[in-house]
């Protein structure tokens, strides 16, 4: 019989992994324990999810019954001992190598031995972060069962998803990852552990030349968003997409792709990093490109 996750854990109560638990509770029926190390983090993301339900609600796009069992099967807590009866655990904490490896280390501890472990990173090796899960690196135990589902942001909008394997990971925990994200209603996309995969291989140099755009005169920053969005029908233009993703996180998966690739044409655009510098990082800061 097929491998099934009956029960999932979430770590990390931001606006990733609120949306994984959120989707995973709604669409795959699933209990789902979400975990932060912060009581007010976890506060702050329920109450998100409250809110996005009862929005659902009003528009008619669920009952009030199904958003009533979608709060009942998300629980949260502090305490990563809780996640010691999942079948799969996602792991959604920021971009920092050694604070992902510090948790796989921990749930290689914690979780059960069959459960698949994985991870939302959106550029870090999966190899590496699978290393993590074992002192000798000839144990594959528990590194057979990490995998990655890089998730498009929002969650509860976005239907694609990565599946990343890394070289330890094994065609079994690679399908089983595919078949749950699919329960979510996701489509899933399997990419090889390659610098970027596949969503910011193409993605951010593509942004990363429109900044170069603005940078060097080529066009100001309306003509680029405006052409791209009439003339190739993406919903929003690259700079406001890049506002949208944070500037801090675009500089940082460039600079990953041009350290994993060495190849000069994944160098971050010069503006890129001033506006970082300046603390300019997009949306979430009140200013990127554009003010908001």
């Amino acid at each position: 019989m097929a491998f099934e996750v009956k029960k999932l854990g979430v770590i990390g109560a931001g606006q990733m992994g609120l949306g994984i638990a959120l989707v995973a509770a709604q669409k795959a029926q699933v209990p789902v324990t979400l975990v932060d190390n912060s009581q007010q983090s976890l506060d702050k993301g329920l109450a998100f999810a409250d809110k996005l339900l009862a929005k659902d609600v009003q528009k008619q796009r669920i009952t009030e019954e199904i958003a009533k069992a979608t709060k009942d099967r998300l629980k949260a807590t502090t305490n990563m001992a809780d996640l010691s009866d999942v079948d799969m655990v996602i792991e959604a904490v920021p971009e920092i190598p050694s604070l992902k490896e510090k948790i796989f280390a921990e749930l290689a501890e914690v979780c059960p031995k069959h459960a698949i472990l994985a991870t939302n990173t959106s550029s870090i090796s999966i190899t590496k972060i699978a290393r993590a899960t074992s002192k000798d690196p000839t144990d594959t135990q528990a590194s057979s069962r990490v995998v990655s589902t890089h998730f498009m942001n929002p969650v509860p909008v976005q239907k694609g998803v990565e599946i990343i394997a890394g070289l330890q990971t094994s065609p079994e925990t690679v399908s089983a990852a595919v078949a749950f994200c699919e329960k979510m209603g996701k489509v899933a996309s399997v990419s090889a552990d390659s610098p970027g995969f596949l969503a910011n291989r193409i993605l951010m140099p593509y942004i990363n030349e429109a900044i170069i755009c603005l940078e060097t005169g080529v066009g100001k920053k309306e003509d680029i968003d405006n052409i791209m969005k009439n003339g190739t029908n993406v919903p929003m233009g690259p700079l406001t997409l890049a506002d949208f993703i944070g500037l801090d996180t675009c500089l940082a998966i460039m600079e990953t792709l041009h350290a994993g690739l060495g190849d000069s044409k994944y160098r971050p655009s010069v503006l890129l990093r001033q506006y970082v510098d300046a603390g300019w990082l997009g949306k979430k800061s009140g200013r990127g490109f554009y003010e908001y």
